[in-house]
């Protein structure tokens, strides 16, 4: 005797993903300020590059977005919570962006990120971001006033 009901059919494969679906590509957020290759001679004794060498250049590109922000010297006071997402290796390209985040009376806030360009994939990762804080200084190293505008741009939004 055979089974009146029909055979059950296995359920249909699940659609494929269509290009809306799929999530964007991460993207650095920010002007793109420097861009450097690690050396040897950046490395530590496992042979990844230094964190402090990649702070380092974190802090130069603030500083260079600094500089044009404020229109003059800038000094380094604070960086908020970095975390080291992935290492850097020797050939790999790190670039570094830069956001003016916020602008108050005589400091600022500029988000900065590190991504390394990959050796020979050229494929690129975010390897640390971090906020740091820049006051802007007078020729005698005190605190003085950030302009309210930025050479060549429209009117900032309100300060905070």
């Amino acid at each position: 005797m055979t089974d009146p009901s029909p055979a059950a059919s296995p359920a249909p494969p699940p659609a494929a993903p269509r290009p809306s679906d799929a999530p964007p590509p991460a993207q650095p957020r920010g002007e793109l300020t420097v861009r450097t290759i690690a050396m040897p001679s950046d490395t530590n004794a496992n042979g990844d590059i230094f964190g402090g060498w990649v702070l380092s250049q974190m802090d130069q590109a603030g500083g260079i977005a600094g500089v044009e922000r404020a229109q003059g010297r800038v000094v380094t006071i604070a960086v908020e919570a970095m975390t080291f997402i992935r290492p850097v290796k020797v050939g790999d390209v790190l670039c570094v962006y830069t956001e003016v985040e916020a602008i108050g009376r005589t400091s600022m806030k500029i988000h900065i990120e590190a991504w390394a360009r990959r050796f020979m994939t050229h494929h690129r990762e975010k390897v640390t971001d971090a906020t740091f804080t820049f006051v802007a200084i007078d020729d005698d190293g005190r605190p003085r006033p950030i302009p309210r505008e930025a050479p060549g741009t429209v009117p900032d939004a309100p300060r905070s």
